[in-house]
């Protein structure tokens, strides 16, 4: 019997991926010690810290404006930031963001992109996107009650009082819309009286105030919350639940007479690696991985940047006319050698999520319950995870086979307390520990998972994204920073007060373009 048990345990492969913590400590511990003597100096004219999304747009619309002597620096060895990709056993998989929302009107700068890489053109005076790139269907599924169900909102089994706060939580969702405007990017929406209110108090004091208490609906919204922000509806302000379907398809209760499709998504095997990848491949040799930025001078005529070089274990100094700050807002108080005041108030304002994303390899079909069939988001009701997306539910293939399927854990909890404890658990507990928790989640809607999954990589993040708590959104210190003149400027999703593509995107076009004013004010000094 004992050899029986043997055979039946789980066996698989794996470990950690990208970039350990300890090289994001780096600054810190070297700051403690001292700053190490530069070796290396270089000259450039733009130095962008940080090749996420806003770094990436920011060099992106740089070299559109014919400023060529750009270059970033990361920590990572690969750009993307959280839009990072990952391959097993040869399939490509998301290591972070997995898909973007076709982009509303207000999203200008998205919407140029996705016409310039070919995802989007313009037929009979409609916008129309490459069917390839849009989530086939069935694109998403619920496991609730021991089987699965189309749609992730709870349908089967609810009472009338819950139907009903559907569809007066959809008529509330239309009506802040209508009445107050929502929008992506955010900055592109009006911020009125009624805006402020809603970014006083928490998603769930709003609720709680509405009347709308159905627990099907509250895990829902919790749910949503916990995707798009990285904690929970105790924590997210209430204008950021709104926002979160105001600014995009709305709230659509089951038997709603309204007949519009649901907006589509543009996804792809590895995320949106697929877009951070095309926005990195034409810098080349002026993108440099593994360089920890340790400190940034902003002087009258220029900006020095001090870096520790990983590879080479060695100093580096940087010195730039114009330098951008790409990373997070508790990361760029602490490089500033000089901290601005409208810095340090938006920085102490934010709280980061942390996040686990874990990639696990199948190699056989999964069994499944009920009658919705397998789709790219799958999501088990009540569960601390976020579920799951199937990295190749995009392939053209006409039979299902060996597949990896990403999973997603937003750590940010319910309160400080919460998300604190459960970031020192992300670091501390090792890559078999948090491979069997994320297996044992998974196994409530597939049992027969552990028997045919053989690899699982993790990638974990400290400080995923900035949750977007009540007061943030409507900060004046964060508006402030956003119009920042000097030759050290901030770009990043932060300064949204929360954290997606558009923007990310967004933010570092808005950099770029502040950067070529100041160009060609200075050019016209200089012929003067």
């Amino acid at each position: 019997m004992a050899a029986c048990r043997r055979a039946a345990e789980p066996h698989y492969d794996g470990g950690w991926v990208g970039a350990q913590h300890e090289r994001g400590h780096k600054l810190r511990d070297l700051k403690s010690g001292g700053l190490p003597q530069p070796t290396v100096q270089r000259r450039v004219g733009v130095l962008i810290v940080g090749a996420g999304v806003a770094g990436l747009a920011c060099a992106r619309a740089l070299a559109k404006g014919n400023v060529d002597d750009v270059h970033l620096l990361d920590l990572e060895d690969a750009a993307g930031g959280n839009s990072r990709g990952h391959q097993i056993a040869g399939m490509a998989c998301p290591l972070g963001a997995h898909y973007l929302p076709v982009p509303g009107e207000q999203a200008t700068e998205v919407v140029e992109l996705l016409e310039e890489l070919g995802l989007s053109r313009v037929e009979l005076g409609k916008r129309v996107y490459d069917e390839r790139h849009l989530c086939h269907s069935p694109q998403e599924r619920l496991f609730i009650d021991g089987q699965w169900q189309e749609g992730l909102l709870p349908v089967q089994g609810q009472d009338e009082e819950t139907l009903a706060q559907y569809r007066r939580f959809s008529v509330a969702v239309a009506q802040a819309g209508e009445t107050l405007g929502f929008s992506i990017p955010t900055a592109r929406s009006p911020w009125t009286a009624g805006h402020q209110a809603l970014d006083a108090v928490t998603f769930n004091t709003w609720l709680d105030a509405q009347g709308f208490k159905a627990a099907a609906l509250r895990v829902y919204l919790d749910y949503c919350c916990r995707d798009d922000y990285g904690a929970g509806s105790a924590q997210v302000s209430a204008w950021a639940g709104l926002h979160y379907f105001a600014s995009r398809h709305g709230f659509r209760a089951p038997g709603s007479h309204d007949t519009e499709e649901r907006d589509g998504i543009l996804t792809w095997p590895q995320g949106n690696a697929w877009l951070t990848e095309r926005l990195a491949t034409p810098l080349r040799e002026r993108l440099h991985g593994g360089k920890v930025v340790l400190r940034v001078d902003e002087g009258r005529h220029d900006v020095t940047v001090d870096v520790w070089d990983v590879r080479e274990q060695r100093a580096e100094r940087w010195t730039a006319a114009q330098a951008v700050l790409a990373t997070p807002l508790f990361i760029a108080a602490r490089l500033m050698a000089s901290v601005p005041s409208v810095l340090q108030a938006a920085a102490s304002q934010m709280r980061y999520a942390p996040w686990l994303v874990a990639n696990l390899h199948v190699d056989e079909v999964l069994h499944d319950l009920g009658e919705a069939p397998p789709s790219w988001d799958n999501v088990i009701h009540g569960s601390v995870s976020l579920g799951y997306v199937n990295a190749m539910h995009q392939s053209t293939l006409p039979y299902p086979g060996p597949t990896v399927l990403t999973s997603y854990w937003a750590l940010g909890g319910d309160t400080p307390a919460q998300l604190q404890a459960q970031r020192a658990r992300l670091l501390s507990d090792d890559w078999s520990t948090w491979s069997r928790t994320v297996l044992d989640d998974l196994s409530s809607a597939h049992p027969d998972l552990p028997a045919k999954v053989k690899r699982i990589d993790l990638m974990r993040y400290g400080h995923a994204m900035s949750i977007p708590l009540p007061g943030v959104r409507g900060s004046q210190a964060l508006q402030a920073l956003s119009q920042t003149k000097g030759r050290v400027r901030f770009a990043h999703g932060d300064l949204s007060g929360y954290s997606v593509f558009e923007e990310a995107y967004f933010r570092g076009v808005t950099a770029a373009r502040d950067i070529l004013v100041r160009e060609r004010r200075d050019s016209g000094r200089r012929y003067q």
